[in-house]
């Protein structure tokens, strides 16, 4: 209790920042642009050595500051389509108030043109970024970001609440241009109050190195970044919600966002048993480097949830953001969750090649209890030096007991069946520092830049596995004891150390091109140790399969270095580079047991082109296309040149496997005419490997043993590919009130797997099989919002999923999904809502044909001052028919079906309430009376 007490009192004292002194001057002034017309919407800045206070202009391009203390200060404005400008000024002697004569803007050539609808800037595109305005989308009162990103274009939200856009996952969410939570997206989007949002924006991100130098790299991560209304910068809110209902469902959450100008501080909890996380502990944050974070997770509230079976959340998370000065600003969170899931799942296996089918029931419970702290600073040393530190600490603990049963028939006849239940216990303490320099040399482009990043982490696990089986055959009474019940213990010790650094250069040859020389280095680091001991019921060592009981020790390495040189060329109309770079490679390693040891020293060098192009149709349309290529490492399972047997498969890797190496080649066009609503974007992805490593997979089948693997892996030497495409074309009608958005695309995968079905097959006697995936899928969604008070959304969504092998018995039947859905709500009265959200799905091609359809509906009461108050009953799956059902294809088909949340009813109690100190958002909006319509944004 002392660390919640702790927090409480910090907490409360960096919210007494937010009262206001009741003295100071009072500084005024307009904003005009090059034709004198006011420009509304713009970011305005006051600060001194005293003060640092922000405003958006009026629709008269006024702004206005009170309680200035300083007597000397800069103006600084900023909005896109202008150039920034800033001054300073100082107060006339014994002046109190200050009138500044009008500044006028010019116009930025290099941005996107802004579009106005109904006086109201909707879309702009710059480069990498599509901005909306959170103006005008008729959101009732409490509307959450979510609901926002529901209007936009080209955005989706699926039921479980991750976000995609344009095709790609978005992966990490930023409030103001800083990550909040470490970049969790539902974080923000299921919690953020919709009505203090400015803007949104869609940006293919290529990391801080390509946002202070503008040259980017490597692959791009979908970043959402929503920036909130500056008047809305200082002031509180929080959301309170309980909830209970049948089935002994449960929630409670609260959240409190505290702002000044200078200072955010938010708190967020969550306890309920309706598959509803808070955070995402996949990864750790992004850091200076780039590295991946946090993406979509299961969970999130709202209709359904498409998370696999049921799961017990408590969760608290703290972040914190505090701009000590514009030079030098802090921010950071710490998140802590503990899930309890229990999953049931069936599964139908059918072994390719063997004739031989399984059916497994099984019981899962995993226990995870994750901690996560990060935090970021940034120190702008003057005009041309940068500096941004991330630390991160994370520790997951990891509890899961498993039990299934399974019988297997051969020919079509009962051979037997097995009882498999596994303990597991494992660990996950991590550490992690990150971090970049930027040297602006002169005002021409040239520029120095490095960055660096170490990691550390050690997984222990330990497993505890008992298999039992019962024979079936009755010529076959006599099998041993220890075929029958085998006991695993399994003890795992793995450390990882992972550090690089880059250095880019970059020196100006004209006003519009520019030559960069870039060097980057990694090296990853694994020292492990395996030991496993398979018992019968007498705790005898088991010695009748190979790699059942054994103590390894491994460790190897893995090293790259990248050097090159790229020329890049920038205009109104067009912006490419071209180059080259040399990355030789080295996987170095040692592997031990008590009989035998391996050497592992592989070197490649690979030679790596350089190329981005883009080109401006004129300032709504686009196209772009860009490659690059990378070195992947084998796993460690993948090199292990050591026998490991668990469950009757036995593992045995590589150790002179070559890394791979994938050449991605990425086209996208974007065109439009926002003034006309209309919107499309396409993307093309295309990727070619060398050296893939595939599978090695011996499978026979012994009379009443069960199935028998042998696993080994090789690199194949005919390049594998895959092809992906995304498009969306979108259409406004009649100010918004319609929308209709037609999404696709199609997928191509080329897999390559050998197989051998005999217990003497050499490596000769090997089939190779080519698996040629394609996946079509076709998306139609309407939405009809004629006022806040009602909204239609009528959809279908089509998959067709069809596999070619080459091998007649991987054949396997196509499969089809056609997914028809409504979701709406409409105000029965002024302050009553009722919401539907209807779904079914037709299914071809499955084992097990479920065709559930599913229907989850809510009426809700709002009350009190500004609708604060609300009173929510829910149903959920009123049909009671909600079910997981996937396939996965390859030397195993399997389709499995797992259990999800199903029908229970939910009373919840929400309040809500919002203080700024320039005034409430839609404050008087909410007094206006049901039966007249508000006003169209």
């Amino acid at each position: 209790m002392k660390i919640f007490n702790f927090f409480y009192i910090g907490f409360l004292a960096l919210m007494s920042q937010f009262a206001y002194g009741q003295t100071g001057k009072t500084v005024q002034g307009m904003l005009r642009d090059t034709e004198a017309r006011p420009i509304s919407g713009a970011t305005v800045q006051l600060v001194s050595d005293q003060d640092s206070m922000a405003m958006t202009s009026s629709p008269a391009g006024i702004y206005n500051f009170d309680q200035v203390k300083a007597e000397r200060f800069r103006i600084t404005v900023s909005s896109l389509g202008f150039e920034t400008y800033s001054k300073d000024f100082e107060f006339p002697a014994g002046e109190q108030k200050m009138f500044i004569p009008s500044f006028v803007l010019d116009v930025n050539a290099n941005l996107i043109e802004e579009v106005v609808i109904s006086g109201v800037l909707t879309v702009q595109v710059k480069g990498d970024t599509v901005e909306y305005s959170a103006q005008g989308l008729k959101l009732r009162e409490g509307a959450v970001a979510e609901d926002a990103l529901k209007r936009l274009q080209g955005v989706e939200v699926d039921k479980d609440g991750n976000v995609t856009a344009q095709g790609e996952a978005v992966t990490r969410v930023r409030i103001n241009g800083k990550d909040f939570f470490g970049g969790d997206v539902k974080t923000a989007t299921k919690n953020l109050p919709a009505n203090i949002i400015d803007k949104i924006q869609i940006v293919d991100d290529y990391g801080d190195m390509a946002n202070l130098t503008g040259n980017r790299t490597g692959d791009s991560e979908k970043v959402l970044n929503i920036q909130i209304d500056p008047k809305y910068n200082s002031g509180w809110m929080t959301t309170l919600r309980a909830a209970g209902g049948t089935e002994e469902r449960f929630q409670t959450t609260a959240m409190v966002m505290g702002m000044t100008n200078k200072t955010q501080v938010s708190v967020l909890g969550n306890l309920n048993n309706l598959n509803a996380s808070l955070f995402d502990f996949q990864t750790m944050g992004g850091g200076a480097r780039n590295r991946q974070g946090g993406g979509g997770r299961p969970g999130g509230g709202g209709f359904g949830n498409n998370q696999e079976g049921i799961t017990e959340t408590s969760s608290i998370g703290l972040n914190v953001r505090h701009d000590f000065s514009d030079k030098f600003k802090i921010y950071g969170s710490y998140s802590f969750e503990r899930n309890d899931n229990n999953t049931l799942s069936n599964v139908f296996r059918e072994y390719i090649g063997l004739n031989q089918t399984e059916e497994e029931n099984a019981d899962n419970n995993n226990i995870r209890a994750n901690h996560r702290f990060e935090t970021n600073i940034e120190w702008n040393i003057s005009d041309k030096d940068y500096i941004k530190l991330t630390p991160q600490f994370g520790f997951n603990d990891n509890k899961t007991s498993n039990m299934a049963t399974s019988i297997l028939f051969r020919d079509s006849l009962l051979d037997n069946s097995q009882l498999l239940t596994t303990l597991s216990n494992s660990t996950a303490p991590r550490y992690n520092i990150s971090g970049l320099y930027n040297r602006r040399m002169n005002d021409r482009g040239r520029n120095f830049f490095i960055n660096f990043n170490i990691d550390n982490s050690v997984t222990e696990r330990d497993v505890n596995e008992a298999l039992e089986r019962q024979v079936f055959d009755p010529n076959n009474q006599q099998t041993p004891a220890s075929e029958i019940y085998q006991q695993v213990l399994q003890d795992v010790q793995n450390k990882s150390w992972n550090g690089g650094t880059s250095v880019s250069y970059t020196e100006p040859l004209t006003d519009h091109s520019k030559i960069e020389v870039t060097y980057d280095y990694n090296i990853s680091d694994y020292d492990n140790t395996d030991r496993q001991r398979a018992v019968d019921r007498d705790n005898n060592p088991i010695d009748g399969l190979p790699g059942s009981n054994y103590s390894y020790a491994y460790d190897y390495s893995f090293t790259t270095h990248r050097a090159g040189a790229s020329y890049m060329f920038e205009n109104d109309k067009i912006k490419y580079s071209v180059g080259a770079a040399l990355q030789p490679s080295l996987l170095r390693g040692d592997a031990f047991s008590a009989n035998d040891e391996a050497v592992i020293n592989r070197t490649n060098l690979n030679f790596v082109p350089i190329a981005r192009f883009e080109y401006k149709f004129s300032r709504q349309s686009n196209i772009s296309m860009s490659y690059s290529g990378r070195a992947t490492e084998p796993t460690v399972t993948q090199i292990l040149p050591f026998e490991v047997t668990r469950n009757l498969m036995t593992t045995t890797g590589n150790p002179n496997l070559d890394p791979e190496f994938r050449h991605q080649v990425q086209m996208r066009f974007r065109a439009g005419d926002v003034q006309k609503g209309k919107n499309f974007f396409a993307v093309l992805r295309a990727e070619l490997i060398n050296d893939r490593v595939v599978t090695m997979n011996k499978r026979f089948a012994r009379p009443g043993q069960g199935m028998f693997q042998f696993i080994d892996y090789k690199n194949e030497t005919d390049p594998i590919y895959n092809i992906s495409s995304f498009y969306m074309f979108g259409r406004s009608l009649k100010d918004k009130t319609y929308n209709i958005t037609y999404m696709g695309g199609v997928t191509y995968n080329k897999n390559v797997s050998y197989l051998a079905t005999d217990s003497l097959a050499t490596l000769d006697d090997y089939r190779k099989n080519v698996a040629n995936n394609v996946i079509l899928m076709q998306n139609l969604f309407l939405r009809y919002t004629p006022s806040e008070r009602i909204e239609i959304n009528p959809g279908v969504r089509f998959t067709y999923n069809m596999v070619n092998a080459s091998l007649p018995e991987f054949a396997a039947p196509n499969i089809t999904t056609i997914a028809p859905s409504l979701i709406g709500s409409v105000n029965l009265a002024k302050n009553t809502i009722f919401g539907a959200d209807v779904s079914k799905s037709f299914n071809r091609g499955f084992a097990n044909n479920v065709n559930p359809f599913i229907i989850n509906s809510y009426i809700e009461q709002r009350f009190m001052k500004g609708q604060r108050g609300a009173l929510r009953l829910q149903g959920f799956d009123l049909l009671n028919q909600q079910v997981n059902l996937n396939r996965s294809i390859g030397e195993v088909r399997a389709d499995t079906q797992s259990n999800r949340l199903a029908r229970y009813f939910l009373l919840s109690f929400t309040y809500r309430f919002q203080k700024f100190a320039l005034g409430n958002p839609g404050g008087p909006q909410s007094d206006l009376p049901f039966d007249k319509p508000r006003p169209r944004m």
